[in-house]
């Protein structure tokens, strides 16, 4: 049995990594600063569902990571590291550049520092972003491909993660798995993401707020899909690695409203805005290196992950939950 620590355990990514731990027998540490940058009930309630999987097996610490003594705390004994923790979304990293430079830089460096304190070598998995390969013309997006020109304070944070990995793998040995996440969506999906607030304004009848012509196209991964990723990279964790995790398939804003109002029955108004300063046109993942050395492939095609979506939501609001 391993001890590995998830940082924003308490997240939507993070609380699914942290109950598939749990339930393979690992004993899991999860941090979170509880940040209010959507309801925190939410996140409690992720919290509350990982103490009824894991028991004494796992342990809630509450703090921010940017707090040395809090990550030489955290780090302490484990195993491994997933690093999750992060200020998430292209758009609000561009009204508030400096924080997002904080948390996701800083913050990470501060909980890299307190590894390298242990003189032990830790296996640490870093989620980067699809936002990296910013408006890469070139699809699939493969992980060779140039990453030098990141079109939001979001994206940038994410690329500049990746270089403090691979100077941290340089100095220590450690090995560091870098996973390029592509649109994760599913049950417990954070409420300002497209699928989630789509799918609760089709459900009001709201106008969805629509921006562009619907061209643009994203490559969306099912969380089930993800987390199969993420233990694949922490069990296989070898000298310093990038992976896309992604559907290997795009879908167009105009396909996927047409997805979520056939699998609601509900017909869909749009809100038609103007495309959004730092949103891209395309994010397509090539994922062979993902196939190649950890085995892993995308199983959940984008109608049947969409209805599940969907089930969840409609369960969570019969039952009054808050979602």
């Amino acid at each position: 049995m391993n001890r590995v620590l998830v940082t924003g355990g308490a997240g939507f990514l993070g609380a699914h990594v942290a109950e598939q731990l749990l339930r393979r027998g690992d004993r899991v540490r999860t941090l979170d600063n509880l940040d209010p940058f959507y309801d925190v009930r939410i996140k409690r309630r992720n919290l509350e569902r990982l103490r009824a999987a894991g028991g004494a097996h796992h342990e809630f610490v509450y703090g921010d990571l940017r707090d040395a003594r809090t990550c030489a705390r955290v780090v302490d004994g484990v195993d491994g590291v997933v690093h999750l923790a992060a200020l998430a979304g292209v758009r609000p990293s561009i009204q508030d550049p400096g924080r997002y430079m904080d948390v996701n830089v800083t913050g990470s460096q501060v909980l890299l520092s307190a590894l390298a304190g242990q003189r032990r070598q830790v296996p640490v998995v870093f989620a980067s972003s699809s936002s990296v390969y910013g408006g890469n013309t070139k699809v699939p997006f493969a992980e060779s491909d140039p990453v030098d020109r990141p079109v939001s304070p979001y994206a940038a944070s994410k690329k500049a993660g990746e270089v403090l990995c691979h100077t941290f793998h340089h100095l220590t040995g450690t090995p560091v798995t870098c996973l390029r996440f592509f649109t994760v969506y599913g049950p417990g999906q954070r409420p300002e993401m497209a699928i989630h607030q789509f799918t609760r304004r089709l459900v009001s009848g709201e106008a969805l707020p629509f921006f562009g012509d619907g061209s643009t196209r994203r490559d969306y991964t099912y969380v089930d899909d993800v987390v199969a990723g993420v233990l694949a990279a922490l069990d296989r964790a070898a000298g310093y690695r990038i992976y896309n995790l992604g559907g290997a398939e795009t879908t167009s804003l105009a396909d996927m409203v047409r997805i979520l109002a056939e699998a609601l029955d509900r017909p869909a108004r749009l809100e038609r805005l103007p495309e959004q300063p730092g949103d891209v046109r395309i994010t397509y993942a090539d994922t062979t290196l993902a196939q190649r050395d950890l085995g892993w492939r995308a199983k959940v095609p984008i109608r049947e992950g969409v209805q599940r979506f969907v089930a969840w939501y409609l369960a969570e609001r019969a039952a009054g939950g808050v979602a």
